[in-house]
Parts: structure tokens; C-alpha cells; sequence
């Protein structure tokens, strides 16, 4: 349903507010969060959060960069999208009964529920994805499996209100299809455009499909530490 029309057409336009919630844990992975907030923060009239068990600074993967949780779950108990990030953390997340209590009852009333990355085997943890179509970071693909959902070698998926992403680049590419979602090509394109997301990379090896088999390769035997660290 769109809440954002007349971008280009004669009668006014309307935005109608849009709360996002966007979960934060220790050793999560940067652009799983910011990629997506990027896009989604220039939605009319959206507001973001970034939410933890507890407010704070929450260190990502690499421990160079950390990023604030400003709100507990319990002060955005209904946001209408959420966004919970994959990376090592993810883990931990999982186990969390505070972040699985509140991704059940915020999904409960969402617009959208959203992952990037390995976060969908959070929303798994959850109990979110059973029968549902999904993806996730290539090497946690099959794990997708325990929880119920269906594996799903895509970009980006949806199912649903649910809106799942492949790695950590991916979560612009949901973003992009959730402001469609909501506002319509017009919004989608004029946000695109102004982040000027528009890829060139120097090599075509951005999914296991098209990378050379010893880089694959070099991934598969090092899964371990990549997943968790």
C-alpha cells in the first residue's frame, strides 16, 4: 500500500508518518544497518531508531567503528518497519529472549519486517520465517532451513510483509525495494538518485555464482570465523 503519492502529478502529495526501528547488538556489521538507513531515513516524514536490549554503544564486527543505540526495545515496542542487521553478532542475538519477545510482538503490528545479511536467521530464531520464502548471507543460506523457511537464492526476497536480504551490500537494494513498496517508483528512483547508488565494482564477483572458484573457495574454508567471528 503506498502512503506516498504525487510526487510528479497534479494533486498534492501526502506522507503519511513512518516510524523505523532499526535493532543494534555488539559485532554487528556496519552496512547491514547504515546501507538501509540511508535510504530509509530520507522516506517523507520517516523517523529512525536505532534499538538495544540496552541503549549504548554497540561495536561492530571489525571493533573500529561503533554506533549508538539510542532507545531500549521497550521504548519502540510498534514500530512499522524493522530492520535487524546480520554480522557475527547475529549469534549472540539469536539466544537474546529480549530481542525474540520484542521481533515477535512488534511483528505483530509492523508495516514491514525486515533483515539484511545474516539477520534473517534471527528473525528465524524468532519463529518469523517458518513457510516463508528467504535469504541471507550466501554461507548461512542452508541455515535458513532449521527455522521453517524456505531457502531462496535472491537478492532480495519478499514474502509477505517480510523482507529478507542477501549480504551486507544487499540491505540497499531492500531498502530501495521497500520505498517502492511504499511510495511507488517515483519515490524508489528519486531516492536511488540521491544517493547516487548506482554500482560499478572493478570485478563481477559479487555472489558465489560469478566469483572465481578459489575466492569461493578461500569463503567455504573460512566460514567459521567469517559467520561467527
Amino acid at each position: 500500500m503506498a502512503i506516498y503519492t504525487g510526487i510528479f502529478a497534479d494533486e498534492p502529495s501526502y506522507a503519511a508518518p513512518v516510524d523505523i526501528a532499526i535493532l543494534l547488538f555488539d559485532r554487528l556489521t556496519a552496512l547491514d544497518a547504515v546501507g538501509p538507513y540511508e535510504v530509509l531515513s530520507r522516506l517523507p516524514e520517516a523517523t529512525v531508531t536505532f534499538v538495544a536490549t540496552e541503549p549504548g554503544l554497540k561495536r561492530t564486527d571489525t571493533k573500529f567503528l561503533g554506533l549508538m543505540a539510542d532507545a531500549s526495545l521497550a521504548d519502540v515496542p510498534h514500530p512499522d518497519i524493522l530492520l535487524v542487521p546480520g554480522g557475527p553478532g547475529q549469534v549472540e542475538a539469536e539466544k537474546d529472549e529480549a530481542v525474540l519477545e520484542w521481533l515477535r510482538a512488534a511483528h505483530e503490528t509492523t508495516m514491514w519486517t525486515t533483515s539484511v545479511c545474516t539477520g534473517s536467521l534471527v528473525l528465524g530464531a524468532a519463529g518469523l520465517l517458518d513457510g516463508k520464502r528467504a535469504t541471507t548471507y550466501w554461507l548461512a543460506l542452508e541455515s535458513l532451513s532449521s527455522y521453517g523457511a524456505t531457502p531462496t537464492n535472491e537478492r532480495v526476497v519478499t514474502d509477505g510483509k517480510i523482507v529478507t536480504a542477501a549480504g551486507v551490500s544487499s540491505g540497499i537494494d531492500m531498502a530501495l525495494t521497500l520505498a517502492q513498496h511504499i511510495g511507488g517508483d517515483d519515490l524508489s528512483q528519486m531516492l536511488q538518485l540521491g544517493i547516487e547508488y548506482d554500482p560499478q565494482p572493478p570485478f563481477d564477483s559479487g555472489s558465489e555464482a560469478k566469483a572465481p572458484a578459489h575466492i569461493g573457495q578461500f569463503f567455504r574454508d573460512n566460514s567459521r570465523f567469517l559467520l561467527e567471528g
